[in-house]
């Protein structure tokens, strides 16, 4: 079908063919699901619009997304974040792009500093990588952590809910971790929930340390032992009369109770 016999593409697939009427497109092979086939199967399609994490501003998706211009323009997007150095941009002269020069890290505060500019000029975004997987969901993570002071494990909740298909590798997941530490004052290498050291409480439950959950009992909290004066030695079997040359007596205290006069010349 071509595009002019068509105002609206299809939902699914982004192309133009009558999905209404079960019509395969010719472009990706795309057929709206009958009945019978939804029984049998749970077959989830993956839209060619991006996902809206935050309303009429932050989009996340792939490659695929960022290629289709016409239905980001249909979702209002006029700026994209490329996070992949590899990737075109492929088109300069209808968006204003940003992109992340680095391969291995990933620049939370250069990607942070692009989307804050485009929320203060309520200019709706696409944030992308190859699949929308990875990279692109981490710079979303990393963006709620700073924009709204949500942790790592409340911003990666928020963007799982909205887009299912977010699958982190351990390495991004540890620089988010390391971000947060950043951002919070904390050590994420104790726990995925970490300890906070001045900042106000968060209601997130913390975990204790492994080593910090058997301590020694203190000195000060053995009972008292009630041994008269009189009787308590010292590193030896028996009371010390008189010591020689110093003029000290083992005499017992006074009967009021005092302490024993010494001489303080």
């Amino acid at each position: 079908m071509r595009k002019r016999e068509r105002e609206n593409p299809c939902g699914i697939c982004g192309h133009y063919h009558k999905f209404e009427e079960g019509e395969v497109c010719g472009v990706c092979g795309h057929r709206r699901a009958t009945a019978e086939s939804d029984q049998g199967s749970r077959c989830v399609h993956v839209s060619a619009f991006p996902t809206e994490i935050l309303p009429n501003f932050l989009y996340l998706g792939s490659y695929d997304n960022a290629s289709r211009s016409e239905l980001l323009k249909a979702q209002g997007v006029s700026r994209i974040l490329n996070t992949v150095p590899s990737c075109q941009n492929l088109y300069k002269n209808s968006f204003t792009y940003h992109g992340l020069r680095d391969d291995k890290n990933l620049q939370f505060d250069d990607a942070n500093q692009f989307l804050e500019q485009c929320e203060k000029d309520k200019a709706r975004v696409l944030v992308h990588c190859m699949l929308g997987k990875n990279r692109s969901p981490a710079i979303v993570i990393a963006y709620l952590m700073k924009s709204r002071g949500w942790r790592l494990s409340q911003s990666y909740q928020w963007v799982k809910d909205r887009r299912p298909v977010v699958e982190l590798t351990e390495g991004v997941y540890k620089q988010l971790q390391d971000y947060e530490g950043m951002l919070f004052g904390t050590f994420p290498s104790f726990s995925s929930h970490t300890l906070s050291f001045g900042h106000s409480r968060t209601n997130i439950p913390v975990s204790v340390p492994a080593f910090s959950s058997a301590s020694t009992a203190s000195i000060f909290s053995q009972p008292i032992m009630n041994i008269p004066p009189q009787e308590f030695t010292f590193g030896a079997s028996q009371t010390v009369q008189n010591v020689a040359g110093l003029g000290l007596t083992g005499s017992s205290p006074s009967s009021n109770g005092g302490d024993i006069s010494m001489d303080s010349s």
